[in-house]
């Protein structure tokens, strides 16, 4: 019989829909210009498909639901993001920028679980057993040992995990990986669907815990098409500036428990040390009774954390003001300070503002609006707002502050790091007086409209 026949086809680098000849626009995603031409072998022709095994469906009333077994790693930032712990059979991608401490982060989990008794394989197609080994000695100490490998052929990594059954393994990175069979280079998209397609197989069969780290592009999202998101059962990012000691991992998918969870490292010479309380670590070298300085309160999942909003507001010298903003939306930015110049009747027009959430953590939650709104009234008037008084709420577009949620737990936070007086919209002071919650003696000031604020300074 003979040998198939390499041939070309194209696929969108979002969504991974197929085609045989370029598309500008990805019928199943509708981006446009994702399409990539990749090589793929021909399979010989007359391959029967066998029908002896075929598939039954199941009764929903007969299947039978286990709690999933979960397993510490020994780092709580990490298990709170994953939801209580790795779960067996699961298939975890880590992204990030190149350099942020991915690998570091996984080489510490790994750490944690060897002293632990599991029986954990590192498998790096960008390093060699050297460097992972001088790395690891900067760690500390390993009590029990740790398997490593150095391979880029995905073929002998199964090999090895089949041999060796461990109950974790970490794949760093999933773009180094290749097969054979697929006549593309390492990190295409025909060469990353195939490889994390057999990892998934290698993890719910065997019930092996894999991670695996993927590198992200300029946009911030994992390189390779979309799909490999959608095929994983958590999506990790670690975020941070490589400037700064701080880090930050975030679950933005997680079928084993809440998405949007978040963690908080600080980055050391010994590696990655868990923050465990943001609040306070966000507000160090908070400036006192400077204008333009206003703390609020974000929930990050489960977890609320006081924040510093940092606004400053100038006369500008040019036709078009300048707005920029770091750490939230920028045009969210924009359309509070249209709502200012609307309902205050304070002219924004003729001022430059910039906008900094300070700690480098990125908030996009709408209980934001109205700590912009106090920060920059603070510039624009030149007053300082009080240092014990922090405020949340979300800001609509005639100049109505509306309910948040979990109100309650913001409050708490705050009473916790010795806050003396809560700003926050009417509807949740309502529910919190209905309620009778003891607060201490945190004063709750409700609000109803931005008019309000005046008041305040």
């Amino acid at each position: 019989m003979a040998k198939g026949k390499n041939k070309t086809v194209f696929f969108c680098k979002e969504c991974g829909y197929e085609s045989a000849k370029w598309l500008g626009q990805c019928p199943g995603c509708k981006e446009w210009n994702t399409f990539v031409e990749e090589p793929v072998i021909k399979t010989a022709a007359g391959k029967e498909i066998s029908r002896t095994a075929a598939a039954e469906p199941s009764r929903l009333s007969e299947v039978r639901v286990t709690e999933e077994v979960r397993t510490l790693t020994g780092i709580g930032e990490l298990d709170r993001v994953l939801g209580g712990g790795i779960v067996t059979g699961s298939l975890v991608l880590v992204g990030g920028d190149p350099g942020i401490g991915k690998s570091t982060l996984l080489l510490q989990m790994c750490q944690q679980l060897v002293n632990t008794e599991k029986k954990v394989l590192y498998v790096s197609g960008e390093e060699s057993v050297k460097q992972i080994k001088m790395r690891a000695d900067r760690l500390g100490e390993f009590k029990k040992e740790l398997f490593l490998l150095s391979e880029t052929d995905l073929d002998r990594v199964v090999d090895v995990i089949s041999r060796m059954k461990p109950d974790v393994v970490v794949i760093d990175s999933i773009q180094t990986m290749y097969r054979e069979e697929i006549g593309s280079m390492p990190g295409s998209v025909s060469q990353i669907r195939e490889t994390t397609s057999v990892l998934l197989h290698l993890a719910k069969s065997m019930a092996i815990s894999v991670f695996v780290i993927g590198h992200v592009t300029k946009e911030g999202v994992v390189a390779g098409p979309r799909i490999l998101e959608h095929m994983v059962d958590t999506v990790l990012y670690f975020e941070g500036e490589g400037s700064a000691s701080y880090r930050f991992l975030r679950g933005v998918k997680n079928r084993f428990g809440s998405t949007n969870e978040i963690g908080v490292f600080e980055m050391r010479g010994c590696g990655l040390v868990e923050v465990t309380n943001p609040s306070e670590y966000m507000l160090q070298g908070k400036p006192e009774n400077e204008s333009g300085s206003v703390v609020t309160c974000s929930m990050e999942g489960t977890r609320p954390i006081l924040i510093e909003v940092q606004a400053l507001v100038c006369q500008t010298n040019f036709n078009m003001p300048r707005r920029t903003a770091a750490g939230t939306d920028y045009n969210r930015v924009n359309l509070l300070m249209a709502v200012i110049e609307k309902r205050l009747g304070l002219r924004m027009g003729d001022c430059d503002a910039y906008i900094n959430v300070a700690g480098g953590l990125r908030i996009h939650e709408p209980a934001l609006d109205l700590g912009i709104i106090a920060a920059v009234l603070s510039s624009y008037r030149n007053q300082s707002f009080d240092s014990s008084t922090i405020c949340f709420g979300e800001v609509g577009l005639v100049g109505e502050v509306r309910a948040v949620a979990m109100a309650e737990q913001r409050v708490l936070e705050a009473a916790k790091l010795g806050f003396k007086r809560c700003l926050l919209p009417q509807g949740n002071k309502r529910q919190m007086d209905i309620a009778k919650k003891n607060l201490g003696d945190m004063e709750l000031v409700g609000i109803d409209t931005i008019h309000e604020l005046l008041g305040v300074f």
